[in-house]
């Protein structure tokens, strides 16, 4: 089976693994008890010794709480009504929370599919509603995907689940 990724629609909902929506929890509560206090006081720093028309110094203080705020705002949006994902340990199909061994162009690498909030390339842990993610779910080893992003098309082939 070939599976192709613009035929999937990605969900509305927000998925966690159980520890990545406690590290959410911990980065919400992190963000209001401690950046965002330290955002305004360097706001107010930034206002007492210097012309606030003409100061980069304000500037970058006032863009650096606009994103302390966006991320609280994303975060909170999130955690409204979080999905936790139990991973069934004998799934022999992809889903939330596989990790899964592929192969792309004889390249073999490893990725744990996981919601958006946790989706980490850096970390192997890439979103379900990437291209790729979203291409792997209900695979079965063996099987592949056509997966299509904005510039280019590739074929994943999954070699191994778990």
């Amino acid at each position: 089976m070939i599976k192709d990724s613009r035929s999937v629609r990605s969900a509305s909902n927000i998925y966690f693994t159980l520890g990545g929506l406690q590290e959410a929890k911990l980065e919400l509560d992190f963000l209001k008890t401690i950046k965002r206090v330290e955002a305004s006081e360097r706001i107010l720093k930034a206002r007492e010794f210097e012309d606030i028309d003409e100061s980069s110094e304000y500037q970058a203080a006032l863009d650096e709480q606009a994103l302390i705020e966006h991320r609280i705002a994303d975060l909170e949006e999130s955690l409204r009504s979080p999905k936790v994902i139990t991973q069934n340990q004998n799934s022999d199909t992809i889903t939330l929370g596989s990790t899964v061994r592929i192969n792309i162009d004889g390249k073999i690498d490893e990725y744990t599919i996981v919601g958006k909030v946790e989706a980490d390339p850096t970390k192997k842990r890439i979103s379900n509603e990437s291209p790729l993610g979203a291409s792997l779910l209900g695979l079965r080893a063996g099987e592949k995907a056509q997966v299509t992003t904005p510039t280019f098309k590739y074929e994943a082939k999954v070699l191994k689940i778990r």
